[in-house]
C-alpha cells in the first residue's frame, strides 16, 4: 500500500490568499494531492506540480467561471450535497444524487466526500465506497471506531482517505487496525503540521529490517578493482549507511563517511560501497548493481537498528582502488562475502561499534542483512541460484 497526504484547500479554508498560503506550504512539504473547488484548479497548477482534486458533480452548483477551468485529476462528489449533510440522505439509495453522480462518472477518477455525522452516514460511506475510486470520510466528534469499521468493511474497493487536523491524527489513521487508511485529508494552515504529516507518511511507508551479526572468517588483500562511491543528495547520521555485498542474500552494513579522520574530512553524504559487481539494497526490497547507479536513482539508507529511508543518488564515482575481500559466516552457517576498498575511512559495524576495514580481524562480528532468497534482475525469486 502506498500512503498519501491530501491537503484540504477549498473555500471553507478562507479566501484565495489564505488558500494559496496553505497550498504553497503543502507543495513545499511534498503533499500528494490538493483538494479545492473547481474554480481553483488552474490556480493550483500554476503554483506547482501536484495532483489536483476538485469538488463537483451531484448537487454542487458550478459557476460559469468554474466551467471554464481545466479538468482536475479527480472529481469529488459530496460537498453541498448528501455527503456533508447539506441535502438529507434518501431513505432509498437508488434516489441518491451523490451516488448517481458517481455512477455516471466518465473516464476521470471520481471520489466521494462523506461527513460521518452518525451511523447512517457511516452506512452511506460504505455505499459511496462501492462506486468511488476515492472515499473521503470526515469525523465530527469521533476518531477511531468509524474508521475501524470502514477499514474492515470496505477492503480494497476504494482508496480510503481519513480527515485529520494534525500529524498525530494522521499517524493514528495510517495505523488503525494495523492496515490503516490509504491516505489522509489534512485540514490545517500550520506549515509545520503539514511538514510533520508528510514525514509521518514517509515513516509508515518505510521498511524496518531485521539485521544480525555474522562472524568474520577472512580478511585478505586482493588486487585493485573498480570501486564505487555513492554520493547521495542527503546527509546521513553517524549510525547510518547502506547494505552492500557480493551476494544478494547477504549484505554487509557499510557506514557512511560521517566521521572526521586524519586523512580526509567527513563526507556525510557518501558511502564508499565496494566494487562495481556488488549489490546495494534499494527501497522496496530490490537490489541494484553498484555499476548501474547514476544520478537520480534511489537507494536505501539504513541505520544500525534496521530503520530505513530513501535517498537520491547525486553522483556515482567509479575509480580503481586496492581492495579487501571480507568473508563472514551467518548464524545459520551460510558464508557471504564482499569486496571493499582498502582504506581507513571505510568502516563496517561490529558488535563493538564502528571499525575500519583496515582494522577488521578474523573473529569480529559484523552487522549484516541476510535473507535466504535468490534474485533475478534485483527481484526476489523462488529458484535455486548458487553464488560463490
Amino acid at each position: 500500500m502506498t500512503r498519501a497526504v491530501w491537503l484540504k484547500a477549498d473555500d471553507e479554508v478562507g479566501d484565495w490568499e489564505q488558500r494559496k498560503k496553505r497550498i504553497t506550504a503543502g507543495l513545499e512539504a511534498g503533499v500528494d494531492w490538493v483538494l479545492v473547488d473547481q474554480a481553483d484548479v488552474d490556480r493550483v497548477r500554476e503554483l506547482g506540480d501536484v495532483n489536483v482534486a476538485a469538488f463537483g458533480g451531484g448537487d454542487v452548483h458550478v459557476m460559469e467561471a468554474e466551467e471554464e477551468a481545466s479538468d482536475p485529476d479527480a472529481t469529488i462528489v459530496g460537498k453541498d450535497g448528501e455527503g456533508d449533510g447539506t441535502v438529507e440522505l434518501p431513505s432509498d439509495y437508488s434516489g441518491s444524487a451523490d451516488l448517481s453522480a458517481l455512477r455516471r462518472g466518465d473516464e476521470m477518477p471520481y471520489g466521494g466526500y462523506v461527513k460521518i455525522l452518525d451511523t447512517e452516514y457511516e452506512t452511506f460511506a460504505e455505499e459511496v465506497a462501492r462506486e468511488a475510486e476515492y472515499t473521503i470520510i470526515i469525523g465530527s466528534d469521533w476518531q477511531i471506531i468509524p474508521l475501524e469499521n470502514l477499514i474492515a468493511r470496505i477492503g480494497e474497493e476504494t482508496d480510503l482517505i481519513a480527515g485529520v487536523r494534525s500529524a498525530e491524527e494522521a499517524r493514528t489513521a495510517y495505523e488503525t487496525l494495523e492496515i490503516g487508511a490509504d491516505a489522509v485529508l489534512l485540514d490545517t494552515d500550520d506549515p509545520d503540521e503539514i511538514r510533520k504529516t508528510v514525514e509521518v507518511r514517509d515513516e509508515v511507508e518505510r521498511e524496518t529490517l531485521d539485521l544480525e551479526y555474522a562472524e568474520v572468517l577472512t580478511v585478505e588483500q586482493t588486487g585493485s578493482a573498480d570501486r564505487v562511491c555513492i554520493d547521495t543528495g542527503s546527509l546521513m547520521d553517524h549510525d547510518e549507511g547502506m547494505l552492500v555485498g557480493s551476494m544478494s542474500r547477504g549484505l554487509f552494513f557499510v557506514h557512511a563517511e560521517t566521521a572526521d579522520s586524519p586523512y580526509v574530512a567527513s563526507r556525510p553524504f557518501r558511502v564508499n560501497a565496494g566494487a562495481v559487481h556488488a549489490y546495494v539494497r534499494s527501497p522496496g526490497g530490490e537490489t541494484s548493481y553498484l555499476s548501474e547507479l547514476k544520478s537520480g536513482d534511489e537507494v536505501q539508507i539504513v541505520d544500525v537498528n534496521g530503520n530505513t529511508r530513501e535517498a537520491i543518488v547525486g553522483r556515482s564515482k567509479i575509480e580503481k582502488r586496492p581492495m579487501f575481500r571480507v568473508q563472514a559466516e551467518t548464524e545459520s552457517g551460510d558464508r557471504i562475502e564482499t569486496l571493499i576498498q582498502n582504506a581507513e575511512t571505510i568502516k563496517l559495524r561490529t558488535d563493538e561499534g564502528r571499525k575500519a576495514v583496515t582494522d577488521l580481524e578474523v573473529g569480529d562480528e559484523v552487522l549484516i542483512y541476510y535473507e535466504d532468497t535468490a534474485r533475478h534482475f534485483g527481484e526476489a525469486v523462488e529458484e535455486s541460484i548458487i553464488e560463490k
